[in-house]
């Protein structure tokens, strides 16, 4: 079952600095029906403009990725950590009992933007992760890049909770198939560009959610860059 999530459909927020587009109920959007997917809580795209940002804030309990897509994010929490991350560059933490961090964009002219991703931990209470991975664009370029997974996984930036995220940028024209195991799901996000995706066409923004499929079809239409998480599939 393939199920898509026109951007249209999905909450928006304009507060002058930022610009965010929600797929799941989060701060003033509410919808029952979309409060997470499986162990996805939250995929909040974000456009945060010049010398603007999210002040110092507490997290606790949570798994957040910040993925960025274009300009610079720069960071700062109360573990010491200090830095600026680019396109396709990846910041992960796990919050634990608690985490203070800003994040900001302090480019002059430039907007910011980002997918921030939140996963529920396994437990609560876990011990605090943080870390950062500056992926190269060929790494992605034309496959897929299994940028975060568990610990037990392979990727570079590993969490505690049972998922892996993958990226790629497509040229038009090109195609990747992925196997899904036939106790997970995925969550695909179109981030820029379009694709067919298991018959379907999602244009940069939309989102769809894969359940009980045994492949993942992937062909970019136009130049195409995406994002999925694979994780257990809901009961």
């Amino acid at each position: 079952m393939v199920k898509k999530l026109p951007k249209e459909n999905m909450g928006r927020s304009h507060l002058g600095w930022l610009e965010s587009r929600f797929h799941f109920s989060f701060a003033e959007y509410y919808n029952p029906n979309h409060m997470n997917f499986g162990v996805l809580r939250v995929v909040n795209d974000d456009i945060i403009h010049p010398m603007s940002g999210f002040e110092m804030h507490r997290h606790r309990d949570m798994e957040i990725i910040s993925y960025v897509v274009a300009g610079e994010i720069s960071h700062k929490d109360s573990m010491g950590n200090i830095e600026t991350l680019k396109r396709g560059e990846v910041q992960y933490l796990s919050a634990g009992d608690g985490i203070f961090h800003s994040e900001h964009n302090w480019h002059k002219s430039q907007d910011l933007r980002l997918l921030q991703i939140w996963i529920l931990p396994p437990g609560e209470g876990l011990d605090r992760l943080y870390g950062s991975y500056r992926f190269q664009a060929e790494e992605r370029k034309n496959t897929l890049l299994n940028i975060v997974s568990s610990q037990e996984g392979d990727a570079k930036i590993k969490i505690y909770q049972d998922v892996n995220f993958y990226v790629s940028e497509l040229d038009a024209a090109k195609g990747i198939d992925f196997t899904i195991d036939k106790d997970r799901q995925i969550y695909f996000v179109q981030i820029e560009g379009v694709s067919r995706v298991n018959g379907r066409v999602l244009d940069d923004g939309d989102a769809m959610e894969i359940v009980d499929e045994s492949t993942l079809q992937i062909e970019a239409i136009t130049n195409s860059h995406f994002l999925f998480i694979e994780m257990p599939k809901e009961e």
